[in-house]
């Protein structure tokens, strides 16, 4: 403590390297507890369940060429009858969509058809009885469709289902008060009554981006098979087979009608291809922030490093000085410790009111979540932690310095 005094003095006399490392500390809190809070948003949601049961799933991307769209019925249900009967198949459907396909049907769902506004928001998977088996969803209450209400829809004339099969999340939103199940929604804002049969736990939209967050995992599935010119087939492999149906399902389909087109890129992918593509950027986003974090910290630490020593060389005799004073080498480590831990401090304040205010920036610009204080506390820690290591081996130079040093500019 007695030394802090003549610490404070001395910085006094080295304002502007004082100013700039402590500058350089703030800004670098500000953005790696800024980024690692981004990384960490990333992060959960590459991680987050998409309620199917990934492994052992393949998708593919189907388009008819040469045949009218209302037409088409029957060439998928052809194709559903030549998968289901190859060697190696558990199950498959065909879909309008599926989660992280990035692209699919959404609407506004209500209680009352007289209500002028959405309840909620929910995404449409149009499949017959094969979904739950084939896509692994579980279903916690009710019962599966059954074939014979599954019915052929062209996509313009596409109304309310009679039953309708919805998740957990969005069942708990529009009857917060107890089990929707033989409940009815009123679903696509139309005025026929849908009755819920079956609820899943859970099935996530198609979508990954952070507009359709707020509905997440809100979807109603609808027996019913889409004709037109598209169509997204999910075929769930026997244990150990999906590297033998990946190849034999497109070679089986072209087999069967040449008059049609899976597209060579993203045409045929396994469900952990799917996920890949689908979180791409947000991986890619969380490893350019960590590198940020890693060159700033270093930049910071080499700053820390240069100051110090450019000190030490400058202060030599000064150090010399108190040496044959009777200083001792702990003496002076605990000096120039002491020294940097006050620039440290002074950072850490500066880029902790930084932080928060960044973070606030970027929620009124990007929608982005309010940063936890957590970060903050974490990241104050490891830049005064990372400003001893720096200043330690400088530190331990001036400690080495001999009393003689007092007497050889003399």
């Amino acid at each position: 403590m007695l030394q802090i005094k003549p610490i404070l003095a001395a910085l006094k006399r080295h304002k502007a390297g004082t100013i700039l490392i402590a500058l350089q500390i703030a800004l670098t809190l500000a953005i790696v507890c800024n980024a690692l809070f981004i990384i960490q948003q990333r992060l959960d949601r590459i991680a987050r369940p998409t309620g199917l049961i990934e492994t052992n799933l393949l998708t593919l991307q189907n388009g008819w060429v040469g045949v009218d769209d209302k037409s088409t019925g029957p060439l998928v249900r052809a194709d559903l009858q030549a998968i289901r009967q190859l060697p190696g198949v558990e199950d498959a459907i065909a879909t309008n969509s599926y989660p992280l396909r990035g692209g699919g049907w959404s609407t506004g769902v209500r209680t009352n058809p007289d209500a002028k506004k959405s309840e909620a928001h929910t995404t449409q998977y149009f499949v017959d009885d094969h979904a739950l088996a084939t896509m692994g969803l579980k279903l916690i209450a009710g019962r599966n469709f059954r074939a014979d209400e599954v019915t052929e829809v062209d996509p313009q004339g596409v109304v309310s289902a009679s039953q309708i099969i919805v998740t957990k999340a969005l069942a708990d939103k529009m009857f917060p008060d107890g089990s929707g199940l033989g409940k009815v929604l009123f679903v696509d804002d139309g005025t026929k009554p849908s009755t819920i049969i079956g609820i899943v736990e859970r099935l996530e939209v198609p979508w990954n981006s952070s507009w359709s967050d707020a509905f997440l995992d809100n979807a109603v599935l609808e027996p019913y098979q889409l004709t037109g010119g598209y169509t997204s087939y999910m075929v769930r492999s026997k244990p150990g087979q999906l590297a033998a149906i990946t190849k034999s399902v497109p070679e089986t389909l072209f087999k069967l009608n040449r008059m049609r087109v899976i597209p060579s890129e993203r045409g045929v992918r396994t469900y952990d291809m799917v996920r890949a593509q689908a979180y791409k950027s947000d991986r890619g986003m969380a490893i350019l922030m960590g590198v940020v974090c890693l060159v700033l910290l270093a930049i910071t630490a080499a700053g820390i490093v240069g100051l110090t020593s450019f000190w030490v060389g400058q202060r030599r005799k000064q150090i010399g000085v108190r040496r044959a004073l009777g200083a001792t080498q702990r003496d002076i480590l605990s000096y120039f410790m002491t020294e940097n831990l006050l620039i440290g401090i002074a950072g850490v304040v500066i880029g902790a009111l930084l932080a928060v205010g960044m973070n606030l920036w970027l929620v009124t610009q990007f929608e982005m979540a309010r940063l936890s204080l957590l970060y903050v506390a974490i990241g104050v820690v490891a830049l005064l932690l990372l400003g001893q290591g720096a200043v330690l081996a400088p530190a331990m130079r001036a400690a080495r310095v001999p009393p003689v040093e007092a007497t050889r500019s003399v």
